[in-house]
Order: structure tokens, then sequence, then C-alpha cells
């Protein structure tokens, strides 16, 4: 505590007057009215009002103000108020801790329901980017996306979940989604069913987060009014039939696009995923021992490494052998960049071609998931084992004993792939001789271009 050198009554006159002492870096004068309140004069000429008293047994000691923002009679009254406290045996500068730490959270709450769905949106992608796979993180590129123009210049619509974007998270609230997946059930059920799954794991996310569990106290997504409104989604039949496979080859097989017509035929002959397909590079084909290595999402999440390998059958071979080696995609795109340099990418997938081929082989609407269901079903008419279909397609094993007691060499399934492929051949009319046909080549120059 620092000795008392002068009590005196202020008042604004001596306040004024008062001076530090040349030799001394500080003085203080205590106030006669408030006794517990003194002055402070800097030798700069700073005059401050603070609080002293004990409390047990030690001197406490606190910054009031400066002399020019607090009236005397302000600096008093905040003095005895100080002095109450100790009276009562509490600590002031606990108080005030205490007062400090509510007000930051009080701004930390006030900042946190002031962020926007999209700011927190992009740090759950960033935080989750690399335990996703590529499709995943596309769905969650594609379902946010602004509205905007094609390099052709026609709009496109936003993603289902673009409307949220500038909302504040703190107004995400049940009634809020429940609106939403009523408007969207009605017009884009097969989406909105798909951002509602998103949507969901998203505020699962953000109740894990210190930074936004105040806000995110229940999952607002997690209604059974948003469930319902979106509905169930159903099985999908589409399929080629046996009797179809004559016209749709033949269509097929004319499209403009050799590298596309290469690529749906090659997906209903192997029964392989679309992107699987795509990520096909022509170090995955091994024509020694016949197999195609397919990078496989299920393989890759049970923490394999993450591929499979399938037979490589006469005509696909055949078909994979026409196709021009641009690049290191099997499946090439014969695009460029802006620079004009050929483009170092597969096709895009060709759902138009196939559209149109179906159309004018006079056959209803059958995706590139109707072509690899179709692999399944067609395959009965030859009793192939399901657990050889299985493993081809990339399935996993549905029962015990395929999954422990079943072990099938790729030579076994290319018993099967083969006889299935040649009985698909025979069914479209195709007249083919593997024995004739030509092996894997590259081929160069204007015929690379096509």
């Amino acid at each position: 505590m620092v000795k008392q050198v002068a009590r005196v009554n202020l008042t604004a006159a001596r306040i004024e007057a008062l001076e530090c002492p040349p030799d001394k870096s500080q003085s203080f004068v205590w106030d006669t009215q408030a006794p517990t309140l003194l002055l402070r004069v800097s030798n700069r000429g700073r005059k401050t009002y603070a609080f002293e008293s004990r409390l047990d047994g030690r001197t406490i000691r606190l910054t009031i103000g400066d002399v020019k923002t607090w009236p005397l009679a302000k600096a008093r009254t905040e003095a005895n108020r100080l002095k109450a406290l100790i009276d009562q045996g509490t600590d002031p500068r606990e108080v005030k801790r205490q007062q400090q730490e509510t007000r930051e959270l009080r701004r930390q709450q006030q900042e946190a329901e002031a962020v926007s769905f999209g700011e927190v949106w992009q740090a759950y992608t960033a935080d989750r980017w690399d335990k996703w796979g590529d499709h995943h993180r596309k769905d969650h590129q594609r379902l946010t996306r602004a509205p905007g123009k094609t390099k052709a210049g026609k709009p496109t619509i936003a993603g289902p979940l673009y409307c949220f974007w500038n909302d504040r998270l703190a107004d995400m609230t049940p009634e809020r989604i429940e609106t939403w997946a009523d408007e969207h059930g009605k017009n884009r059920p097969t989406v909105a069913r798909l951002s509602w799954r998103l949507l969901r794991a998203f505020f699962a996310w953000c109740a894990e987060q210190p930074e936004y569990q105040a806000i995110v106290t229940s999952n607002p997504a997690k209604t059974k009014d948003a469930r319902e409104a979106l509905g169930s989604s159903k099985a999908r039949t589409d399929s080629l039939l046996k009797t179809q496979l004559a016209a749709w080859f033949k269509t097929v097989q004319g499209v403009g696009n050799p590298t596309a017509a290469a690529y749906i035929q090659t997906m209903l002959l192997t029964g392989a995923r679309p992107n699987e397909l795509l990520a096909l590079r022509w170090d995955d084909i091994n024509t020694r021992w016949n197999s195609i290595t397919l990078r496989d999402k299920d393989e890759s999440k049970g923490g394999k490494d993450g591929t499979r390998d399938i037979p490589l059958t006469p005509y696909v071979r055949h078909l994979l052998a026409s196709l021009p080696h641009r690049n290191e995609w099997v499946f090439s795109s014969a695009g460029r960049t802006k620079e004009g340099e050929p483009l170092d990418a597969p096709i895009s997938t060709p759902h138009k071609l196939l559209r149109d081929a179906n159309r004018v082989a006079g056959i209803g609407h059958v995706t590139f998931q109707g072509l690899r269901r179709s692999f399944g079903s067609l395959s009965e008419w030859l009793e192939i084992p399901a657990g050889v279909v299985a493993q081809i397609q990339g399935h996993k094993p549905s029962a015990t004993a395929e999954k422990h007691y079943r072990v099938r060499p790729l030579d076994l399934l290319a018993l099967h792939h083969n006889r299935f492929e040649a009985w698909i051949l025979e069914q479209a009319g195709i007249t083919f001789d593997p024995e004739q046909a030509g092996g894997l080549r590259i081929v160069a120059g204007k015929e690379a271009q096509r």
C-alpha cells in the first residue's frame, strides 16, 4: 500500500491544480468524502481516479478512470460501491473478471449467431474434405451451387441448398427446413432427399464444434415432418430386356462419338459403376492376364487397397483396342483447353447420347445405373452364380458363406463372364470372332483426334 501523503476534500479546482513533485514518478491524494477514493497524478500530468482498500489483510487497488471522463461525483459513487463489496467479503477484482468473461461470452455468442450457413458450410467441407470420396465431395458442391450459365449461355438452376447460403445459422429452425422440404419434395424429390441427408450430417457436425454448440442445440433437419414431406425413395427398375438387345446395340454402335459408344457398351458388358469406368487408365488394363483393375468405392471404404480386378472379356478388349491413346485415360476426351492444348481428362458421362440411343431404338428410359442393373438381371438367363455377378460388379458379400468361404480367382470369374458376353452378343445379333479380333494397340496421327 502506497504511503498516504495527503487527504483533502477533492474539488474540481483542486484536481486541476494538483501536480506531481518533480522528484517522483507519481503522487497520490485521498478524498475525505469517500475515504477509499484516491487521485493519482503522474509526472507526465495524467490524472486518474483509483480505489484502494483492504480485504483479508491485503491491499486491493483498482483503477476507476481518467478525470477527464469520470466526473468527481461519479467516481465517489463508484468508490463507495466497491467499498460495499469489500465489506461483504467480495473481491471487486473477481467481480470485474466475471463481468469481463460474461461480456466476452456474449460477444462470442453474438458473433456466432451472426455467422451465415454458407460460411459454416465452407468450414464443414474443409474439415471433412479429406475423409470423403470424390463423388461425395462433388455432391456437396453441386447441391449448394449458385445459379449461373453454361458455356453455351444457358441458365442453370441453383442447388437445393443454395437458398440457405446467406441465412444466419441461428435462423435454421426446424420450421424453416420443413418449409424447404415441403417445397422441394414436390418438385425435386430425389435430389431433395440427398440434400436433406447432407444437411442432417452438417448439423450433426455443428453440434460437435464448440463455436456452434450454443446455436445448434439439436438437429433442426431431423424432424418427422421434414422426412414425410420429402417422401421415401422408390426402387428403380429401369433395365434392358433380352428382346431389346439387338435394337439397342445397333443404335449405340451408330452414335457419332466412337469413344462414348465404346463406353456405353462396356458399361453393359462389365456391370461396372459409371465413375469406375470413366476413371479407367491404360495402366489398369492387363493384356497378359486379361484383366481390368477398377477403383472400387466399397473396397476403399472397407480399408483395403481400393481396387478390384474383373475379367477383360474378348469383345470388351476389342472395343478398347479401337480407342485412341490420347493420354492416360482409356475413355479420353477429344476436347481442348482454352490455350488450345489437348484436354487431359476422360469424357463426361454421355447421358444425352444414351437417351437418344434409347429413343431411336424404341426403348424406354434406361440410365447408366440401369445398364449396371441389366448386367445383373440378364445374367440370370444363364444361371450364373449370384456370388460371381456380385464379385464382378463390386457388391459386398451378402451371406456368411460368400464372405468367408468363397474365394474365386480371376480365371473362374472369366469362365462365367466370357460366357455371358458371348450370349449377349448372340442376342444382339453381333457376329464376333475373338480369334480374329485385333489386340490393344496405340492409335496415332489423325485417327487419334477422333
